[in-house]
Order: C-alpha cells, then structure tokens, then sequence
C-alpha cells in the first residue's frame, strides 16, 4: 500500500516545536500594548501557546462553523494574531486577513466576496473602536454567522475570545493536517480592480522559506518583528520564518522608534524584520553601537523599484536581506553584497540562499513580452490573478498563463544582464502600505470643496503618504467620513492638511 505523504500544515510546524521544546518562549507581546490595545502584555511559552490554541480553536467548532470555513481576523501585531491564525488552521478552517485600515466599506467587499462565516478583532487598535467597525460590517453581510473580539467593553452581541481562551478546552473536530488546503486568503488591487487571493499552506510556507533561508535565520533565533502581518509577505515574514527556525517571535506594533529599540535590547533579538526604509534608517542612525545583539536584518520593500537606488547597508555585524513585495503576487529576497549594495536580481530560476551551489528552488523571476516583471514558483498564485479570457471567435481555448504578471514595469541591463524594476504599476497609488487605485483617491479630492487638494508624497517608510490642503479642514474631514474611511485614516488626513 502507498502511503502519501502530505505537506505540513502552519499547525504541523508548531506542533513539531512544541513536542521538542515546550517550554521554551513562544511570543511575546509589545510592551506598550497597553496603549494600543487596552490589553496588559504577555509573554507565552509553546506549551501556553499550546493551550491557548486549543481552547481558541474549541471555541470554533463548538460555535458551529464547518470545516474549510472562512473567518476574517482584524487585529494588530500582538499575540492574539498568531494564537487566532494557527487556532483557526486547528479547526480546520481559512483565514482571511483584514488590513487594519481598511474602511467599512472594503471590509463588506471582502466578507462578501469571501462568504466569511464570522469575523475576530479586538475591541479597539490606538483608539479606533475596531468592534464597532466589524459588527457594522457584519450586519451588511448575509454570510456571517459570528463575532467575535479580545478586549474590553465590547458591542452586545460580540463574543468574547478572552473568556473562550482562558477555558481548558479541546477542539472536538479534527481537521485534515495537509499543506495543499486552503491557509489565508489576502486581498489585493490591481489596475483591473479588487483581488482576492487565496494560498494553500504549502505556498504560505514557500514564501517563508524564501526569507528565511536567504537571510539564514538560525534554529532557535530571537525574532523581532515589526512588519504588519495583514498580508502574504507579513504573514511569511513572521509568522512562517518564526515557525521554520522555532524560534521566540518579539512583536512591535507597528510605529515606536523608542519602543522598538528597547524590545530589541530587552530580549536580544538577533534577527529583526521590518520595512526596508527603517532598517536603512536604523543603519543611518549607528544600528552597531545601539543594537549589538542583531546578526540579521531583514527589510521588506513595499516599493521594490526604489531597492536599486537606496543606500549602501554599513553595519558590519549584521547581515542585510532585501525582500522584494509585488502586492499580493509575490516575493523574492536577496541578501546584500559584502559592500552593501543591493545584489543584482537576474531574470530565471531563483534559489535560497543565492549565492550557494544546489540551492533550494524558490521561484521564477521573468520578464513579460509587454515589459512587465512576472512571477512563477510555489508561492504564486497563478488563477488569482488570471486574466480574463480575450474576446475570439475560435473555438479552440486559449493556454492558460503559467505565470502572474506583477504589472511592475521592468528592463534587463545590457551590461550586467541584471533585471531592473523600473516603476509601479500604472494606476496604482501605494499609501501607507495598502494600495489604492489612483481614480479613487481623485474622486476623494472632489468630495473635499472647491480648493483642496488630495495627493501622495513619497515617504521613506510607507511608500507615499496621503496629504491635503482644504480651505475648510473640518468640511474635509466630514467628507473622508462620509466616504466610509476608517478612522485613522481620516485622523492621518487631518494630521497632513493646512489651511489654504
């Protein structure tokens, strides 16, 4: 009889850790979550982690939610988040990642677009009352069944995940640990519009592995990460890299500067994974004297066309690793030269590490006959992002792209044959780390009065940032509101406009 042998699970890989280590220190929460989330911090070992999962994922089954359900979290970069994804897998069910700024009305979209059975956030994130957002979402959304939040004071109706992990409880149903099904579905925009983006394990897991055997993060690191996990390259970044080196994961909400510092000293980290502009900025301000525990950086850059012009990486003790995001498509890494230049990315088969004889195969970076970067390998999503059929008379059917076209535009250098990626795609405006389509943001411009102006400026950290000019600051921010903005957003407007 053959025995198959199937992939592991995002579950599989913690549970190999925790039967060799149970003790050992898991995760960590931000030390000022206080403030962020209400929350007192908290550090848990594998085997409380353990637990906390079981009980999360307990609370699942017994709420009645198939198997293969989708569930859509909303939460920080706390512990909460990772306890939730992996309670989730344990249950056997998909989860859909909710970027935190996202307005009422793109989390009704994606609920909608997903059939999500229930939704977990947290009762409030840097004073936004997040819950309230989510039990208005869910009331437009046929599909969802379930509510559910950590924190304090939350809306009648919204269960409460403090009281379902604090229980010594099992999940009664046991899910299929096989790396082909359905982990997480993102979400994305493209000029063609709003994406949904689903991945097996197995693909999720792929992305990791390119970072981390790039970067050669050791067994049993101290990780620091500062990286927002509500997407694919978040989620692989950290949660993936964390899972694959059994290491202890320090979480930073993201943005404190003095609060990150601190972690990283307080705790020894000697791998930290943030936006490429930070860690650069770090490098500027002395990394070496103020944070010698780090051997290993790892900078995330939502805005690869700008990798080839940065500068050079002058920290001796710590190694550099560029990691190239396109979206939701995908990702490739490279870590810098000896020099600390950005290494060159040449069209073809990819491995991790780069420079290593008979490496790993990561994926395949190309070059489109419309002079745009595509992406083929484990970790892209081909059908997510196939193009709709041409209109043809034949009746033969087309062959299907084995690739994603990333809409990057992109050239090969005739002397060094290195593949250069020029601009973003045409349409798309990145603001703050979540991409918006250029005619949105022009059709917000008109809402504010005559006068005023909505625009994106380069910003070392985001990509761009959103910022205005209005002659009646408060008609402006009435008009964001109208429009369905989260909060922050409309609190970031305000904080960038000037009276004309």
């Amino acid at each position: 009889m053959n025995q198959i042998n199937a992939s592991p699970t995002l579950d599989v890989l913690f549970q190999r850790i925790l039967a060799r280590k149970p003790e050992t220190l898991a995760l960590i929460d931000p030390p000022n979550k206080q403030r962020i989330t209400g929350q007192a911090p908290r550090a848990l070992t594998y085997a409380e982690a353990d637990r906390a999962i079981s009980a999360l994922a307990a609370h699942f089954t017994e709420a009645g939610l198939p198997s293969h359900s989708v569930i859509a979290v909303q939460l920080p970069n706390t512990i909460e988040f990772m306890l939730t994804v992996l309670a989730a897998h344990r249950a056997g069910l998909v989860v859909a990642l909710l970027p935190q700024l996202w307005r009422q009305a793109d989390l009704v979209a994606a609920l909608n677009r997903t059939s999500a059975r229930a939704i977990v956030t947290t009762s409030r994130i840097d004073g936004v009352l997040h819950s309230d957002l989510a039990m208005n979402a869910a009331a437009e959304v046929f599909s969802i069944r379930h509510v559910c939040g950590f924190g304090s004071d939350l809306p009648e109706g919204m269960a409460s995940f403090d009281q379902a992990m604090a229980r010594d409880a099992m999940p009664t149903r046991t899910a299929i640990q096989d790396g082909r099904k359905a982990a997480i579905i993102s979400f994305d925009m493209t000029a063609d519009g709003f994406r949904a983006v689903p991945r097996p394990h197995f693909s999720l897991i792929a992305g990791g592995l390119a970072i981390s055997l790039e970067s050669d993060v050791p067994q049993g690191a101290i990780i620091m990460s500062a990286f927002a996990p509500g997407s694919f390259a978040g989620l692989a970044a950290s949660m993936v890299t964390w899972l694959l080196s059994g290491a202890t994961l320090a979480l930073h909400h993201p943005f404190d500067g003095d609060v990150l510092e601190q972690q990283i000293t307080a705790h020894r980290c000697d791998t930290l994974i943030a936006p490429a502009q930070l860690a650069l900025r770090l490098d500027e301000l002395d990394l070496a004297s103020r944070l010698p525990s780090l051997r290993r950086v790892i900078g995330l850059w939502r805005a690869p066309e700008q990798v080839a012009s940065s500068p050079a990486w002058t920290a001796q003790q710590a190694s550099m690793t560029d990691v190239y995001l396109f979206g939701e498509a995908g990702l490739f890494g490279a870590r810098r030269t000896e020099e600390g230049t950005p290494a060159p990315i040449k069209p073809g088969l990819h491995g991790a590490r780069r420079e290593l004889a008979g490496h790993s195969i990561a994926g395949e970076i190309l070059l489109t006959p419309k002079g745009t970067l595509g992406l083929r390998g484990p970790m892209v999503t081909v059908a997510a992002y196939a193009p709709p059929p041409p209109p043809t008379d034949s009746l033969v059917a087309q062959p299907p792209r084995d690739y994603v076209d990333t809409e990057y535009a992109a050239r090969i250098d005739r002397q060094s044959g290195a593949i250069c990626v020029t601009a973003p795609p045409s349409g798309i405006m990145p603001v703050g780390g979540y991409r918006f389509l250029s005619q949105d943001l022009q059709e917000w411009s008109k809402r504010l009065g005559q006068g005023a102006l909505l625009t994106a400026l380069p910003d070392r950290l985001s990509g761009h940032r959103l910022a205005g000019r209005a002659q009646d600051n408060a008609r402006a921010r009435e008009a964001l509101t109208e429009l369905g903005l989260n909060p922050l957003m409309v609190e970031a407007f305000r904080d960038r406009t000037a009276p004309a």
